[in-house]
């Protein structure tokens, strides 16, 4: 199956760099409908047999001009969402920020006991994003995209992709509608491709790697 994982628009909160995981979040920012609505062209040659959206409002304003083009029903699944942020909810503070990469990333390396302070667990995590990514592998689609969002793809590529190691996922943030492309099965694992149309391999950036979701683009 080729898996299109897709994070979502700009948001007012991520111009503000906060923690913001609760549901049902904000909206997108002009900016961020801008994004959107870029998604169909960026994506058209790929022959998308199914499309999945968080149950945050975000993902699903994203989602929204790709089903429009592809003639897609969006299937809202929980298990996409953002990770928890739990007490960090809505601070932007340094500390805040390192507390919940550092606790993402030990899930990816396989602490999954941990878990994010008043938040969940990484074993909960991965089981509700391993869920939804087997539901489509099971379909039978060919080509699936997923709107999610920055930490929850970063985590979950760095976890099950054989390829991108978490020394990558961090210091590879996702801008708002920034892909990353795998390929592979629940079984047989995970390969990825692409990582913002780039493929894999070190290549210099810039925005700092403890920003929880990925680098904002700012308003022009």
């Amino acid at each position: 199956m080729r898996l299109l994982l897709i994070r979502h628009g700009q948001t007012p909160s991520n111009l503000k760099h906060l923690l913001d995981t609760a549901e049902p979040g904000p909206g997108l920012t002009a900016l961020g409908q801008e994004q959107a609505a870029a998604l169909p062209g960026a994506l058209a040659s790929e022959e998308i047999d199914a499309l999945y959206a968080s149950t945050l409002v975000r993902t699903q304003l994203t989602a929204a001009p790709l089903a429009a083009a592809t003639g897609l029903e969006v299937r809202i699944r929980p298990g996409l969402r953002e990770l928890v942020a739990g007490d960090l909810e809505m601070r932007g503070d340094d500390e805040a920020a390192h507390t919940y990469m550092h606790t993402a990333f030990a899930w990816s390396a396989g602490d999954v006991r941990r878990r994010m302070p008043g938040g969940e667990t990484g074993a909960e995590a991965l089981a509700r994003l391993d869920a939804v990514v087997a539901e489509a592998h099971d379909s039978g689609a060919r080509t699936v995209a997923m709107v999610s969002h920055g930490a929850a793809i970063r985590m979950w590529v760095a976890a099950r992709a054989d390829n991108v190691d978490i020394d990558y996922a961090a210091h590879h943030p996702l801008a708002n509608t920034g892909i990353v492309v795998l390929s592979g099965s629940p079984d047989q694992g995970w390969r990825a491709l692409l990582w913002e149309g780039s493929s894999l391999g070190p290549r210099p950036r810039t925005p700092d790697p403890e920003d929880p979701t990925g680098s904002a683009v700012p308003t022009p």
